[in-house]
C-alpha cells in the first residue's frame, strides 16, 4: 500500500456540519513521516489516511480533542488535549479515520518497523514491541505529553522558517519526540512502566503467558494465575498489557483462534474436535468465537482455502 496515495477531501456536509480535510504531510525519508492537522473551525473535520501494517503510529493531541474511528464506526477511541496514543498492529492495516473536533490540533509520526529498528537497535529489550516475543503482536499505549514534548510539538505546528530546511527541521523534531517518548530517566517514566524496569516482574509475566498457553483448554482464573506466578492481580493485569499489548484473556483468545485455524488447515480433526482442543465444550460456541475472530465460520474458512 502506497502511503503517498492520499485523497485530499474538502467537501463540506452542511447538514452534519462536518468537513473533510487532509493532513499536511512532511516526508522525512523512506518509511518516516510527520503529519499535522489543525482544525481552527467551529465544526468537526474528518481526516483519513491509508496506513499499512508495517507502520508504528504516534499521535499527539496538542489542543482540543480527536476521535479515532475503527472497524467502520463500531469502535471509537478518544484522545484528549495533552495526551498521546501509540498504535501498532503487524497483523492488520490500521488506516486513520479521525474526527477532529473544533479548535483541535494534532501531530502524528509514522515510522516503519524496519526504520524504527534502525533507530532503536540497541533498545530492543526495553521497547516492548521490538522484542522477539512481541514481533507479531499488536501494541497500544496512551499517555501524557510531557512539557519537553509539548515544546517540540508546538515548534512543529508553528514552523515558520525557510521552506528549504523544513524536512531537516521536522526530522530533528521527530527524532527528539521519539527519544523523549521512550526516555528512561528516573521518576515519572519508571513509575509509568515498572514492568520494563523490574526484570523479575517481566519474568513473572512471561511465565503467566506460558501458563495460559500450555493450559489454553482449561486456563486458570486471573486470581489463580496471579497466585501461581507470585504477582498481585493488579500488577498481573497492568504488566501483561504493558508487555504483550493486550489483556490476558484477549491475548489467549487470539492465540486459541490461531491454533484452531492451523488445526483446521491440517485437516486431521473436524470442527467439534478442534473446538474441544482449544477449550470450547460445544461446537456452536467455537463456531461463534471463530466467526468473531475471522469474520467467517470454520467450514466456510476451509472452503475458501481449497
Amino acid at each position: 500500500m502506497n502511503l503517498n496515495n492520499i485523497k485530499n477531501k474538502t467537501e463540506i456536509n452542511s447538514v452534519k456540519n462536518v468537513a473533510r480535510g487532509s493532513f499536511d504531510e512532511t516526508v522525512l525519508g523512506d518509511g518516516f513521516y510527520v503529519l499535522t492537522f489543525q482544525n481552527n473551525e467551529s465544526y468537526t473535520q474528518v481526516v483519513e489516511r491509508e496506513i499499512d501494517s508495517r507502520f508504528i503510529q504516534f499521535h499527539f493531541c496538542i489542543k482540543g480533542s480527536q476521535e479515532f474511528i475503527f472497524n467502520n464506526g463500531t469502535y471509537r477511541l478518544k484522545i484528549e488535549e495533552e495526551n498521546s496514543l501509540l498504535l501498532y498492529n503487524p497483523q492488520r492495516d490500521l488506516p486513520i479515520h479521525l474526527d477532529v473536533h473544533p479548535n483541535s490540533w494534532l501531530v502524528s509520526i509514522l515510522v516503519s518497523i524496519k526504520r524504527f529498528h534502525g533507530l532503536f537497535s540497541q533498545e530492543a529489550d526495553y521497547i516492548t514491541f521490538l522484542s522477539e516475543d512481541n514481533k507479531d503482536k499488536k501494541y497500544y499505549k496512551d499517555g501524557k505529553i510531557s512539557p519537553s514534548m509539548a515544546i517540540a510539538l508546538n515548534q512543529i505546528i508553528n514552523y515558520n522558517l525557510n521552506a528549504s530546511i523544513k524536512q531537516l527541521y521536522f526530522r530533528g523534531k521527530a527524532l527528539e519526540l521519539l527519544s523523549l517518548y521512550f526516555n528512561r530517566s528516573e521518576g515519572a517514566d519508571i513509575e509509568q512502566c515498572p514492568f520494563l524496569v523490574d526484570e523479575s516482574n517481566v519474568i513473572k509475566i512471561r511465565k503467566a503467558k506460558d501458563i495460559i498457553i500450555s493450559r489454553m483448554a482449561e486456563p486458570p482464573t486471573l486470581q489463580e494465575l496471579s497466585d501461581e506466578i507470585g504477582l498481585s492481580l493488579k500488577k498481573l493485569k497492568e504488566g501483561f498489557k504493558q508487555i504483550y499489548g493486550d489483556s490476558v484473556f484477549s491475548f489467549l483468545f487470539d492465540y486459541k483462534m490461531e491454533v484452531a485455524r492451523k488445526l483446521l488447515e491440517k485437516g486431521n480433526h473436524n470442527v467439534t474436535e478442534v473446538g474441544l482442543k482449544v477449550g470450547y465444550s460445544t461446537s456452536s460456541h467455537f463456531i461463534a468465537a471463530f466467526k468473531k475472530k475471522y469474520g467467517t465460520t470454520p467450514k466456510k474458512y476451509l472452503m475458501s482455502q481449497a
